[in-house]
């Protein structure tokens, strides 16, 4: 049979399951954008930047069972795609891209958008295909799918050239796509073993610890049995935050070191078995590495590139983290320890996480954030008033370090960041991907000023498709977690002070409703009434006259800690500039 490229594309991805693709129609992908829009299951969205629509299709892979794809143009628009793509990548997310390519048939050269986009591509992504005849496209997109979901997750590139989209070609048979089965439990007899071991080394630890990451995302109600099975505290990664109820007693929070919050620094302090989970213990998983290892490490990781890269582990077990954790439990509740011991420590150690967190909340209510909104407060009001299915996205910056420390997180998947790759401009387009295929559900972004400049009229999608997503801007005129940092070794802004914004303006151009938060007194009712609007389909942008006068634990935490991990002479070179810029131009 004879079929146009363009089919082939709209069958492979009516056959797996894709829900949607963001992007931007061009010359050399309008034949796809023309099939899709005849389709019953797959819905092209238009988007104003392609780093938009990857923003887009990360988070919808993020909160899904089905995978985000861009359709995009060649070279343009997957350079500009490429703060999306780089960000699923880093932080382990599979998304499908699918762009056009240049014509294959003329015999010329120097066309329009003509590079190599394979090895543009090549660092960001888990594989990358360029077709050349009809019969490659419904395989190759299989083959795609199925490398971007297997293992450690990522980005997949399949580049099709517009002659083949575009003019019928031969084909042997339109192929079914066959879902592989769910991960099985089985685990090998090498990982048994070794599951055996630490399944010991737990057991007879004085004081283990969990710490959890976003390969432990899945496997939420697995890690609350095996927490309360050991009576032991649950730290996470920033990206794995929404691995472990923050009401849960065992919670303690994000990290576990100098960086941390005090309930999670403190829990542990002496842990002496560290059972890690999904996490490659990146820079700001530890603080910018200030965690200083009091533990025998256990590592399970799908990856095992991450095993004793930055912390030497006792034990590393590959494999993925339901099936290990499952099999850990069994091993544990076949030989359980000293009970009366095991809850006596569980105890002590949920009353000391309860002390801790109380304390911290009520050290930032009694901040005194003068006429703004204080962080704390308006954290305890948007977590009493987001139902737990709700969703929270947040940016890069000082605000994403306020949601870890200040907001509760209940629900696995529920909370989005972006991480490793740690891109300005994340949020609103990931929210309005979230409204898109949770339309039921409330949506809440929480912006930085500075990054919501970088994508804010991408709530112009959000607006055309009648999604009611909140987006909280935290407004304090500057690029705010960098200046903090230029504060002690500059005493100077340089480039991070922001001209004044008018975000009315912004709201009133993208057809949103608009919303100011002057200060405390502000909060509840403007929460209530961002939430009254959304319902109504439409997007609301609430002004948020934030006071970032205190710093984060984490904010601190990574100053000291990169501060004292200089020599001696760098160190008084950095203190000795810093005090006499203050006698010299004091504030």
């Amino acid at each position: 049979m004879k079929k146009t490229g363009a089919e082939l594309v709209r069958h492979a991805l009516e056959q797996l399951g894709i829900r949607h693709t963001f992007g931007i129609p061009g010359v050399h992908n309008t034949e796809i954008y023309d099939q899709l829009a005849s389709s019953e299951v797959v819905t092209p969205i238009r988007v104003n930047h392609e780093g938009c629509g990857a923003f887009m299709a990360d988070a919808v892979s993020r909160t899904n069972d089905f995978n985000g794809a861009l359709l995009i143009v060649p070279a343009a628009g997957t350079a500009l795609a490429m703060a999306g793509i780089g960000e699923a990548y880093l932080d382990g997310v599979p998304m499908l891209v699918i762009s056009g390519g240049t014509r294959t048939d003329t015999g010329y050269t120097y066309q329009l958008h003509e590079l190599d986009q394979l090895e543009l591509v090549k660092p960001f992504t888990k594989g990358a295909w360029r077709i050349t005849e009809h019969r490659q496209i419904v395989p190759t997109f299989y083959e795609a799918w199925r490398l971007a979901n297997s293992g450690e997750p990522g980005p997949v590139f399949i580049e099709i050239p517009v002659n083949l989209q575009l003019f019928p070609g031969e084909i042997d048979e339109l192929p079914v796509f066959v879902r592989p089965e769910p991960h099985s439990s089985a685990l090998d007899e090498a990982t048994k073993v070794k599951v055996k071991e630490a399944a010991q080394l737990l057991k007879h630890a004085r004081k283990p610890g969990l710490f959890l990451g976003w390969g432990g995302v899945h496997g939420s109600m697995l890690t609350q049995e095996l927490a309360e099975l050991l009576q032991a505290p649950v730290s996470t990664t920033l990206q794995g935050l929404s691995a472990f109820p923050a009401q849960h007693p065992l919670h303690a929070g994000m990290s576990m070191g100098p960086a941390a919050v005090p309930a999670a620094e403190n829990a542990f302090a002496d842990c002496d078995v560290l059972l890690a989970i999904g996490t490659r213990f990146g820079e700001i998983a530890t603080g910018s590495f200030g965690i200083k290892p009091t533990w025998d490490l256990i590592h399970v990781d799908i990856n095992p590139a991450v095993f004793n890269a930055n912390y030497d582990a006792r034990l590393c077990i590959e494999g993925d983290a339901k099936a290990v954790v499952s099999a850990l439990i069994e091993e544990l509740k076949l030989s359980p320890g000293n009970e009366m011991q095991i809850q006596s420590r569980g105890q002590a150690v949920r009353q000391q996480i309860a002390k801790d967190k109380r304390a911290y909340m009520e050290e930032w209510l009694r901040h005194d954030s003068g006429q703004r909104v204080n962080p704390g407060r308006f954290f305890q009001a948007l977590r009493s008033k987001l139902p737990d299915d709700g969703y929270l996205v947040t940016d890069d910056g000082n605000h994403t370090f306020l949601v870890a420390e200040l907001f509760e997180t209940r629900g696995s998947r529920h909370l989005i960041t972006p991480t490793d790759f740690n891109c300005m401009g994340y949020c609103v387009p990931a929210a309005v991907g979230i409204k898109l295929t949770h339309p039921d559900k409330q949506v809440v972004g929480i912006v930085g000023d500075g990054a919501f400049l970088m994508t804010g009229l991408e709530l112009l999608t959000a607006t055309e498709n009648k999604l009611g997503v909140v987006c909280y801007v935290f407004n304090d005129g500057e690029l705010s977690q960098i200046s903090q940092a230029q504060k002690l070794p500059y005493n100077r802004k340089a480039c991070t002070v922001l001209p004044e914004v008018r975000f009315k303006g912004i709201a009133d151009a993208v057809g949103a409703h608009y919303l100011r938060m002057a200060g405390d007194a502000d909060i509840a009712a403007v929460i209530d009434q961002a939430q009254a609007l959304s319902a109504q389909g439409v997007p609301v942008i609430v002004d948020v006259l934030i006071d970032y006068s205190k710093q984060t634990r984490f904010t601190k935490g990574i100053l000291r800690t990169n501060l004292m991990r200089m020599d001696m002479g760098n160190k008084l070179r950095m203190i000795g500039r810093a005090a006499w810029r203050r006698v010299a131009t004091p504030n």
